[in-house]
């Protein structure tokens, strides 16, 4: 996989949700909340089509100039509200990286999707989330993911960690 510099999703937390989505070369994904644009980047050696979502300016900007570094052509950038814009797309997974409006982007994934991922780094997300998904039947798999990188410290390796997140997978 490759990953642009200067992404908040780490890429071991991408290659973990990704392998959860059980992507198929024939699917139509969506980043939802694609920041840098480092998930839909990592997806689209493994799909057919993939929509970049966001309604910040910076991370447009920055996804469509990481998109352009990286040369790749199936990736479609969406400026704007998700709930509004995934109405309109047909979509088999989804990795929600954005916390904003998640009940009614959850609610539609729910309907359209075969298969999605919610990251999360807050508490709050994650129970609004699991709920949602469990209410609906459409919770599967809850993961707290630990990350720890090594650091030099007087001569030796010492581990700095990175923040937890959470991934909420949810689907048929």
């Amino acid at each position: 996989m490759i990953y642009p510099r200067g992404t908040p999703t780490q890429p071991e937390i991408i290659a973990v949700a990704l392998s959860k989505l059980k992507l198929k070369q024939e699917d139509v994904f969506a980043d939802v909340g694609c920041g840098s644009g480092s998930v839909s980047i990592s997806a689209a050696g493994l799909v057919r089509q993939v929509y970049a979502i966001d309604n910040r300016n910076e991370a447009i900007i920055a996804t469509q100039d990481n998109i352009k570094d990286f040369g790749i052509t199936n990736i479609k950038v969406l400026k704007g509200e998700a709930s509004e814009l995934l109405a309109d797309i047909n979509i088999d997974c989804a990795f929600v990286g954005g916390s904003g409006n998640i009940d009614s982007v959850l609610e539609i994934l729910m309907r359209k999707t075969r298969r999605f991922v919610v990251s999360a780094v807050r508490v709050e997300t994650v129970a609004k989330a699991l709920g949602i998904m469990k209410q609906n039947n459409k919770f599967k798999e809850l993961i707290q993911i630990q990350i720890s990188r090594g650091s030099e410290l007087a001569g030796g390796t010492m581990f700095k960690p990175e923040n937890p997140v959470f991934l909420i997978v949810g689907g048929k």
